[in-house]
């Protein structure tokens, strides 16, 4: 790479996401996916919304989005809505997000589905659901649709899907949301855990990998709640009260 090209030495540390014949770490590629289910887990406690049985409507079907999907399904959650750039397709008695992927590779699109509806690319984010799970586009819910969201949890998969407008309107209506710097954190969670392998030269199997990231997501989930609770504030204004105050302490103490 170009760090070795620059250097001459060979850092694997200084990229992630790398193949694991290059340094990568296991779970990588599920890990935002998966962090989300670890975040719907802890809130479907917190605010007793149930995910055996639940049915999950999901914006997208990319990496995020299925590994989210699959989580979810494997569980007993009935994935009842998914969707790509070319539309999206619903069906209430749920779907097999393995066969969905089949499908999304043979076809190039989610679209036509056996036995779903066709509907349109940014319908999930107004299906009929329990749990919401934006994973595609910044932005998806609006002061025009959030009106119409029926879910009462959503959880981020995507960077910035609701915006601050759409935000107050679910606030009003009592949805809970799981903001996305703690619901889609997975990711970059493992790439943490990628960068201290590749320090270590000690590489740790999948499940070790799982394991380190539920605890990590469930910490974080729990520490947001915290500072909302306290506050009395929605969960992604207790993110940001807890990260000023990590910042705040650290310049107390820098002096």
């Amino acid at each position: 790479d170009e760090y070795y090209k620059v250097t001459g030495r060979i850092t694997p540390g200084v990229i992630t996401a790398k193949p694991i014949a290059l340094g990568g770490s296991l779970g990588r590629t599920a890990a935002t996916g998966r962090g989300c289910y670890f975040a719907a887990v802890e809130a479907s406690k917190a605010y007793g919304i149930p995910i055996k049985g639940a049915k999950v409507s999901i914006q997208g079907y990319g990496n995020v989005a299925f590994y989210a999907a699959l989580n979810f399904h494997d569980v007993g959650a009935k994935i009842v809505s998914a969707s790509d750039s070319k539309g999206g397709v619903y069906d209430p008695s749920g779907m097999d997000p393995r066969k969905l992927l089949e499908h999304k590779r043979r076809t190039g699109s989610v679209l036509s589905f056996p036995g779903s509806e066709d509907i349109g690319s940014a319908d999930p984010i107004t299906a009929d659901c329990d749990i919401l799970v934006p994973a595609a586009l910044q932005n998806a819910i609006t002061t025009e649709n959030a009106d119409d969201v029926k879910a009462k949890l959503i959880i981020e998969g995507a960077n910035g899907p609701t915006v601050p407008g759409a935000d107050k309107i679910l606030n009003e209506k009592g949805v809970i949301v799981v903001p996305d710097i703690c619901a889609n954190a997975g990711g970059v969670t493992v790439s943490y855990f990628e960068w201290v392998q590749n320090r270590q030269g000690y590489y740790w199997t999948e499940d070790e990998v799982d394991q380190r990231l539920e605890r990590i997501m469930v910490k974080a989930f729990h520490d947001l709640k915290e500072q909302s609770d306290k506050y009395e504030v929605p969960l992604r204004a207790g993110a940001y009260a807890l990260a000023i105050g990590r910042v705040a302490e650290a310049m107390r103490l820098l002096g």
